[in-house]
Order: C-alpha cells, then structure tokens, then sequence
C-alpha cells in the first residue's frame, strides 16, 4: 500500500479528502497544527476524524504563525466576519486568511514526505466555494508541486517525483458533503468554525459555517454539529 501524508484540519473538506485518499488506496498519515488559532476544537476534530478513518498517525505539530498576527483567526484583536451578505462570492480577501498558512502547512508536510520516503501529499482546499482565500487556488498547488520537486534532496536525487492531490478542489459543498456521507465520514466529528463558543458549538453565523450549513442544504442533509445560531 502507497503512503500519504494528509493535511487534516478537523473540517468537513479535510475529512472527505482524507477519506478518498484512503478510497484510493492510500495508507494515510495525518497531519494537523496548533497555530495560534482561537480554539483547539478543530484538532480535537482533527484527532476523532483521523481514528474514525484509520490514519496510520496522526500528528499535531505546534508553530506559532500568531506571533506576526495578521488574521482574525490567530489575532484577538481583529474581528471575526459574521453574517456576510458576500458569503462565497469573489468579494476580496476575508481577515480570516491567515498569512501563508496553506504554504507553511505543506511546507511541514513535504518534510514529513521526505523523511518517510512519500510523494504523495493530499490537501482539501476547494476553489469553488471558498471564501476568497489565495492559497486554495490551482495556481498555488501546481506552482508550490514545482518547487516541492526543486527543493527537496529526495527529488533531486531521482528517488520519486512529488504530487499534491486536491480531489475536492472543484466540487461544490454539496458534492463534497455527499462524496463523503458515501464513504461513510462521520461529519459529527468535524468542526468547521471559525468563532465556535467556549463550550465549542459552532457560531452558525461565520462565513465557515454558513457555507457548511449551505452545504447540508443544498445536499439536501442535515448538518450533525450543533450551532448556537442557525437560520440556514
């Protein structure tokens, strides 16, 4: 069985892309971070949504992006978007981006492939609705596989060329929803809020959480995570 190392957030994308990385026959090492974010919910996630799909590992890395702030999600100070009329539309890019995250997290992950002998690395970002974020493009993942394979000793030395998967880059949140429910993610264990509460419901009013919601919708399902708001 081929390796993996798969980026895994604790989010519905994440956990559908993990699940057809092991749909495609891929033995899967997990990989989330605790980056200064405003809750550790997501990796608690992270964690069940691994075990529940039988990740071979699963690591959660600590970095401290935080310490050049930048983003409603790792700065206290700067508000989290809520209610957004824009939600999912080219509006700009949202605070919530966090500074060069997608690039740092592949970053960790390319090493970890190199040290395990991998090329394969899968990643969930999702260019249809995404919330104007420039590290989820095809752009950034064809350019950022070009120089995985100019900058690491494995590639150069001829040992294996590396590849970035994005299986849910162009689906819907819809489609993506139902690829997943077929193979049998338990969306329970996800989080994908930004702001969730101190008990960690999720705020159903942030643009994460109203794409999700739309998502369940529009797949005519019920999303299973309970929200502290929901009008969707």
């Amino acid at each position: 069985m081929k390796k993996a190392i798969v980026l895994l957030s604790g989010g519905l994308d994440s956990a559908t892309t993990l699940a057809l990385a092991r749909r495609g026959g891929f033995a899967c090492y997990a990989l989330s971070f605790l980056y200064g974010q405003r809750h550790r919910r997501e990796t608690e996630s992270a964690r069940a949504v691994a075990d529940s799909l039988g990740a071979v590992e699963h690591r959660i890395v600590q970095i401290d992006p935080a310490a050049f702030g930048g983003s409603a999600l790792t700065d206290a100070k700067i508000e989290v978007p809520k209610d957004r009329a824009e939600i999912g539309a080219a509006a700009g890019i949202p605070p919530t981006y966090v500074p060069a995250r997608n690039t740092i997290f592949l970053s960790y992950a390319l090493a970890w492939a190199e040290v395990l002998g991998v090329f394969d690395i899968f990643v969930g970002v999702n260019s249809t609705d995404y919330s104007g974020y420039p590290d989820c493009r095809a752009e950034f993942i064809t350019a950022y596989e070009a120089m995985a394979n100019l900058a690491t000793a494995a590639a150069v030395e001829g040992k294996g060329r590396y590849r970035i998967h994005t299986p849910i880059i162009a689906m819907t949140k819809a489609q993506i929803i139902q690829t997943g429910t077929e193979l049998g993610v338990d969306y329970a264990l996800t989080h994908s809020c930004y702001d969730p509460d101190a008990a960690g419901k999720s705020c159903g009013r942030c643009d994460s959480c109203r794409l999700r919601l739309k998502g369940f919708a529009e797949a005519g399902l019920v999303d299973p995570v309970p929200y502290a708001h929901c009008e969707i």
